[in-house]
């Protein structure tokens, strides 16, 4: 067996050595420039289009549509138009479609968010021609049929209703946006139990909606791991269905800017207790409210762990070591023209009241300057390090990039936010704190009203 002495002596020699005399030990995956990593960008047919062309065997090919519950028409609408993507179109059946789907080993997938509707697939490269008309016919040809709505799609948007009420960090999530944006962006994910969604959600009106959402202006086609010249081609070929424009006869798809007004509400429930502060973040890189000290900010206050068998570096995850009933994370959530920087705690009410009274001192603490610089340091690389670890997801790189051609004709390219970040300054954070502390909160509360706190008591102005 080696001594440990010997070990020891060989790791510090290693450590001194100089990075051109140990080459096989150098950081040489730190820059986001690699060949692959950003899109390439291009329009065929009026429809805009991205690929990036990840070398491997499989590829993942989606549709992002400005659809999302912040543009939809009425309640429901954007969770009806998921539901039926895959279900028949004129030239095929469900049936078809999914026994199709396996025999080629391929995985469909559809989901909203508060802006976009994305509806893709995953398969092997050489499979693209069959997945590119198949999309292609999802979004002009889906036949969108009056029992199926009711047999198949309401009876699931039912399902996932009931589901939400007994889940309070959703539940304080959509009171959070609610509050913040109001209409909009405020718009709640999924449809409350409340909501009459049979009113509103019909065959005829969905299928109007639908040729609002997949017109060539509202969305925009994504690859990871194919070929641009090929993907041209077959968006060429098979996406020359969808309509030019949305149809006249239909209201516009809202685009009015996103305003936060801030506020607070409480709801009582027996079932968990959640309570998330939030104020104004940092909107998407492509569009011109990006704000990189936000970034840097919410990795700082933090509050998860990302380091084994320790509580982390973030100064939340230190305030709030005592409170151990009760989980506290920082996250800044993005959208294209705002962004919500939220502070969620879940758990024990007594300990989530002590927690939220941590988290004004903390944001206090770092407006005047009352913290270590190595803790901005590690706050800054562990932004970057997260910013460019959800870039290389293909998944979250095809939403992101999809919408950003849809809203700003630009996709994301991390390596500029990578960028953006290093330029952060200790002085932009300290003011990022502050006009925070300034502003007006969103404090949304579910859970056991009698001991969590207003937001008063902890020192935020509504």
């Amino acid at each position: 067996m080696i001594p440990k002495s010997a070990l020891s002596r060989a790791a510090q020699r290693l450590l001194r050595s100089p990075c051109s005399k140990r080459p096989g030990y150098c950081r040489t995956l730190a820059s986001a420039k690699a060949p692959g990593f950003n899109y390439e960008t291009d329009e065929v047919n009026g429809i805009k289009f991205a690929s990036r062309d990840i070398p491997g065997p499989t590829t993942q090919l989606a549709v992002v549509a400005r659809a999302g519950t912040r543009f939809q028409l009425y309640p429901g609408f954007a969770e009806g138009l998921e539901k039926f993507a895959y279900k028949s179109t004129e030239r095929r059946s469900a049936l078809r479609i999914n026994r199709e789907a396996e025999l080629l080993g391929g995985e469909l997938f559809s989901y909203h968010s508060r802006e976009n509707l994305v509806v893709g697939a995953k398969f092997f490269r050489e499979d693209l021609p069959y997945f590119a008309e198949l999309l292609g016919e999802v979004i002009s040809k889906t036949k969108y049929l009056r029992h199926q709505l009711y047999e198949e799609v309401i009876p699931v948007i039912k399902l996932s209703q009931k589901s939400i009420l007994g889940d309070t960090s959703q539940m304080a999530l959509n009171s959070a946006h609610g509050v913040a944006f109001h209409r909009g962006l405020g718009t709640a994910l999924h449809p409350t139990s409340s909501v009459p969604i049979t009113k509103y959600l019909q065959e005829e009106d969905l299928k109007a909606f639908s040729q609002a959402a997949y017109a060539k202006p509202n969305f925009a086609v994504v690859a990871n791991g194919a070929s641009h010249d090929e993907l041209s081609k077959w968006i060429g070929e098979f996406f020359n269905d969808s309509p030019a424009t949305p149809p006249k006869d239909l209201p516009p798809i809202e685009t009015k800017p996103s305003k936060y007004y801030g506020g607070e509400e409480r709801i009582a429930h027996d079932g968990g207790n959640n309570m998330i502060l939030a104020f104004p973040g940092s909107g998407a890189y492509t569009g011109g409210h990006y704000k990189p000290e936000i970034a840097v900010l919410s990795s700082l206050l933090g509050g998860q762990s990302y380091i084994k068998w320790s509580p982390g570096f973030s100064l939340l995850a230190r305030a709030t070591k005592a409170q151990t009933q009760a989980h506290v994370s920082t996250r800044n959530i993005s959208y294209s023209d705002a962004g919500l920087l939220t502070i969620s705690m879940g758990g024990n009410a007594r300990h989530i009241r002590e927690a939220s009274q941590a988290v004004v001192e903390i944001l206090k603490a770092i407006s005047t300057g009352d913290i270590a610089k190595d803790d901005i340091k590690k706050a800054t690389a562990n932004a970057k390090f997260r910013t460019l670890e959800a870039g290389q997801n293909t998944g979250t790189g095809l939403e992101l990039t999809g919408a950003g051609l849809v809203q700003s004709g630009k996709p994301s390219q991390i390596d500029g936010v990578a960028d953006a970040i290093d330029g952060v300054t200790e002085e932009a954070v300290k003011k990022a704190a502050k006009s925070l502390l300034e502003g007006k909160a969103t404090v949304s509360t579910v859970g056991d009203l009698f001991v969590l706190p207003f937001a008063e008591e902890i020192g935020l102005h509504v």
